[in-house]
């Protein structure tokens, strides 16, 4: 389908449905996603292209996943981690905090374009807004909608290879984001109701893309230093007698 750009509130549950029924028949959809915004599309092959060609990437570059609460779970193959319940207690503080992501060993049913083999192992970004997001109805709705398992998740953003910068931060405004994409067919975007009231919901987070952390047989490591503080990273986790790895450096927010 083609559309116009039409951007909608995203805690409108006529809107919610609305665009998860054009995301189902090929649309890519920008939405609010905690205190920032992200990119979600269908997960076959044919759209990661699309919006990696979108957003000036690699067409073949792996991407990430997205999922309800009640579908994280199940993305991951917990017969390669050693204690699952502590994992699983691990991703729920978190997720009960705020936006987050993780990756782990991949489960069967994952494609293999939205996994990247890391020591020999089959793994998945999940990528989760948190339990509070307005957005994880969106979520279920497009996964309904659209009569899939899972979605594709990106962050909302031109690539740095198509800016020839060091790093290109994700948008947390609507605004940016449509005048970043808002000339793309296909494209439509649900709006945060109040961005300035929805940054103050997250206090510990920054504007910018998640934090990852990588779990397996080997334990846990920070991948990726984003959007939550290291101090709280190692805070939850402390409490579940894990350590954080090495800390790699920051990703830094955008400033318009």
């Amino acid at each position: 389908m083609t559309t116009s750009t039409i951007s909608a509130e995203l805690t409108d549950p006529a809107a919610q449905a609305l665009m998860a029924d054009w995301l189902a028949a090929g649309t890519i959809v920008g939405h609010g996603f905690a205190n920032f915004y992200a990119i979600t599309a269908r997960p076959e092959a044919e759209w990661v292209r699309r919006v990696n060609v979108m957003k000036g990437r690699p067409a073949d570059q792996v991407g990430s996943i997205a999922v309800p609460p009640s579908r994280i779970a199940e993305q991951f193959d917990w017969t390669m981690v050693p204690d699952r319940r502590k994992i699983l207690s691990v991703i729920d503080t978190f997720y009960g905090i705020g936006p987050f992501g993780f990756r782990g060993p991949a489960a069967p049913h994952i494609p293999d374009h939205l996994t990247q083999v890391q020591d020999g192992v089959r793994t998945v970004q999940v990528i989760a807004p948190g339990y509070a997001c307005p957005s994880n109805a969106f979520l279920a709705r497009c996964l309904d909608a659209a009569g899939t398992d899972l979605l594709y998740v990106t962050s909302a953003n031109r690539s740095r290879h198509s800016i020839g910068a060091d790093d290109s931060p994700a948008h947390w405004r609507a605004a940016g984001l449509l005048e970043e994409f808002g000339h793309e067919p296909d494209f439509a975007l649900l709006e945060h109701k109040d961005e300035e009231a929805t940054r103050a919901a997250y206090p510990r987070f920054a504007p910018m893309s998640t934090s990852v952390l990588s779990f397996g047989a080997e334990g846990v490591q920070l991948e990726r230093h984003g959007s939550l503080m290291v101090d709280d990273i190692r805070e939850v986790l402390t409490g579940f007698g894990l350590g954080i790895g090495p800390v790699p450096k920051r990703l830094i927010s955008r400033v318009y």
